[in-house]
């Protein structure tokens, strides 16, 4: 008992002396013990941010989670009338317009980046790669005007009939062809972040060995070959990472999304003509009419549930691109 009662004596007496040496170290070095300290501020700083968003999200949310728990999360109708609210229809919409434009931004993006590096002619590739660079700096509003006076008339007209036409055995697209509506939403949403996947894809492919390129050459590899077992493995962990950032994007879309996406509050189906809802369509139509009590705790949960919905994605993103770093090749971790 004494002895270990000593032997804990000593390893805090040898933690206290290294602290009063590190003291002393950083009493010479000012500019340092500054330095750090500002640092551990503004990450304390960053945190109570994000706490006092979601205290506030919580706090204001706790009404509608009393009077409707998890009904909240299937409720059909956001019907302040009836003091009847639900977000079904939004977090379907939310997922599926961002699947949507995933799953046709990222191979264009990869495809573009590809392009742009390995087979553009040089003298085009420094214009092309500003070009798709300034879709980033378009403003969301100026896209969702686009979108409505443009591709939601050309949708009516050509685009969702020919769909149907052709592959209207799909359950995908049938339904009335109306222009607005998850179809129109999740093309927005492909050019909005298009940009991003694209120009992260750029940059992680430009740093991939020189050397590594050259050696493939050599054995005789074609250039679509130097591409596939060179260029793509080195830099998944930076196109995955890339399309994580999209997908955020996407997630939290609002003003272009809810100018082309209709705002119904309709049951959950797989026809993209159907006008839908998002979570973000929902605050920005709701928000600015919300009176005290369970209608305005309604618009503020949908919010929480945005932000759970966003952290979640992050966490999977972050484990999945965590594997993606340790994936074994030939016996070695790469």
């Amino acid at each position: 008992m004494q002895a270990s009662i000593s032997g804990s004596a000593d390893s805090l007496s040898a933690r206290a002396r290294a602290l009063v040496v590190q003291l002393r170290l950083q009493t010479r070095r000012p500019g340092d013990f500054l330095f750090r300290g500002l640092t551990y501020l503004l990450v304390l700083t960053v945190m109570a941010i994000v706490a006092g968003v979601t205290w506030i999200l919580i706090s204001n949310s706790i009404p509608t989670i009393q009077a409707f728990g998890l009904r909240f999360l299937t409720n059909d109708a956001f019907d302040p009338v009836h003091n009847t609210f639900g977000v079904g229809p939004a977090i379907f919409g939310t997922f599926i317009t961002s699947a949507f434009a995933m799953i046709l931004a990222v191979p264009i993006g990869v495809g573009m980046a590809i392009f742009l590096l390995d087979y553009c002619p040089r003298q085009l590739r420094g214009a092309l790669a500003f070009l798709v660079d300034s879709l980033a700096a378009i403003p969301s509003v100026v896209i969702g005007l686009w979108g409505l006076l443009v591709l939601a008339p050309w949708l009516q007209a050509s685009g969702e009939p020919w769909l149907q036409a052709h592959l209207g055995f799909l359950p995908f697209f049938q339904g009335t062809p109306q222009g607005v509506g998850i179809l129109a939403a999740g093309m927005i949403l492909t050019v909005m972040i298009l940009p991003i996947i694209t120009a992260i894809a750029r940059e992680v492919m430009a740093v991939v060995p020189v050397a590594q390129r050259e050696a493939l050459l050599a054995l005789g590899a074609t250039r679509w070959e130097v591409v596939r077992y060179a260029v793509l493995p080195f830099a998944r962990i930076g196109i995955a990472g890339g399309a994580i950032l999209g997908l955020g994007r996407a997630l939290g879309e609002t003003i272009a999304v809810t100018m082309v996406i209709g705002n119904q509050a309709t049951r959950p189906s797989l026809h993209l003509f159907d006008a839908g809802y998002t979570l973000s369509s929902v605050i920005a139509n709701q928000f600015g009419e919300a009176t005290q009590g369970l209608f305005f705790s309604a618009v503020i949960e949908a919010g929480l549930l945005l932000l759970l919905i966003t952290l979640l994605t992050n966490i999977l993103a972050r484990i999945l691109i965590s594997r993606l770093g340790r994936t074994r090749v030939g016996g070695l971790v790469v």
